[in-house]
């Protein structure tokens, strides 16, 4: 039954359902292009998304800058074209088609040396009825680099389909060699018309309030890192970047931006959707392993506990207060300490003790958690672990 459910894209329904990966935990998407679809992933796995598009992408119709390159490559044709990534490619196209010089970029494509980068670039050169001469199996920029410095690039011209990606060295190798790089701007990015989004991403950021934050672009990071610069806060996310809320990048070059900047992150060895989210639903619980507490398994995730298996929701303050009591596993942590972690409350110590009581029910379990007299609380650990892996994750 739950397999027929799942299959319809439903949840089974019941306390049954098995905690989900990211069950608990806020994930913030940056992407502009497919950032539906890498939300549906995340949510379909059981996150939270924050959408928060950090770049727009300049309609290729409305282009003047890839109509005046198409216009000149028409005119005066390459010894080699250079496909990058299929949708790029077929909307390179199609673009040309609508400004009446599809026919004359196909008829230039088709007498030049036509490199494809990968597969689903290699099929939409086909579609449009031309052959690509050579495609790297590893879908690697390297590799064509290579191939065009072995054969000898002196006095060629050669047109390279842009992504949005930056391509470190690859232009200023070519152009060492003597050729000539004509850049073909497929994608070219703007700052987002609202960015009411990127900022309240900002804000969450800051405040510890996701868990993780993902990147299909190095635009879009360089767009988030000038975000914050503009508003002076650059030097804070960095601090919460670098150490409370994980950056997952879908490829070493789309991390370049934040690396640069000592960020670390994490990247899958695919560089695609799929296992981007993959290396989420690994990471993300590996982060904090599980407590031993009163005859429990106790995992804390962003916005909610599992208590043996079974996921329980938390509210801010009540997860304020566990963060604290599990960044000391045993330790009895005084009320006056528990009172300043507290979200918007003063100095009255009963805020604690009210905050404390919801806690216990969103648990579900009030020995968690032991009220220690005249000193505060404490998680009722049942042994000893190692303190160095807890903290604000």
């Amino acid at each position: 039954m739950h397999d027929q459910q799942e299959a319809a894209g439903q949840e089974p329904a019941g306390p049954e359902r098995a905690v989900r990966p990211l069950d608990g935990f806020t994930v913030g998407v940056t992407a502009a292009r497919r950032a539906e679809e890498l939300g549906a992933l995340l949510e379909r796995r059981g996150a939270q998304v924050v959408h928060a598009p950090a770049l727009r992408i300049v309609p290729l119709p409305d282009d003047a800058e890839l109509l005046a390159v198409t216009r000149a490559l028409a005119d005066d044709p390459p010894d080699v074209v250079v496909a990058t990534t299929a949708i790029g490619f077929r909307g390179w196209i199609e673009a040309a088609e609508g400004w009446g010089l599809g026919e004359a970029l196909l008829g230039r494509l088709a007498g030049v040396e036509l490199l494809a980068r990968g597969p689903k670039v290699r099929g939409a050169i086909r579609a449009a009825g031309l052959t690509e001469k050579w495609s790297p199996a590893s879908e690697s920029m390297a590799e064509v680099l290579d191939r065009l410095l072995a054969e000898g690039v002196a006095g060629r011209r050669i047109a390279l389909q842009l992504h949005g990606e930056p391509l470190p060295g690859f232009v200023e190798a070519l152009r060492a060699g003597g050729a000539e790089v004509v850049g073909v701007p497929v994608y070219r990015w703007m700052p987002p018309a609202d960015l009411g989004p990127v900022d309240r991403l900002l804000d969450a950021v800051l405040a510890r309030g996701v868990d993780a934050v993902t990147f299909t672009s190095a635009p879009a990071a360089a767009s988030l890192l000038r975000r914050a610069a503009e508003r002076g806060i650059q030097p804070e996310l960095l601090a919460a970047l670098r150490q409370d809320v994980l950056v997952a990048c879908v490829g070493p070059v789309t991390a370049l931006p934040l690396e640069a900047l000592d960020v670390p992150t994490r990247q899958p060895e695919r560089f695609r959707l799929g296992p981007l989210v993959q290396l989420l639903c690994r990471e993300l619980p590996g982060r904090v392993p599980p407590l031993p507490v009163a005859g429990r398994r106790l995992e804390i995730r962003g916005r909610a506990a599992v208590v043996d298996g079974e996921l329980r929701p938390v509210p801010p303050a009540g997860m304020a207060l566990l963060r604290a009591l599990v960044r000391r596993p045993g330790w009895v942590v005084a009320r006056a300490e528990l009172l300043r972690v507290l979200p918007g409350t003063g100095r009255d110590e009963h805020a604690v003790e009210t905050a404390m009581a919801r806690l216990r029910t969103a648990l579900g379990e009030p020995r968690l958690i032991q009220t220690v007299v005249k000193r505060g609380y404490r998680l009722a650990l049942d042994a000893p672990v190692d303190t160095d892996k807890y903290g604000d994750h």
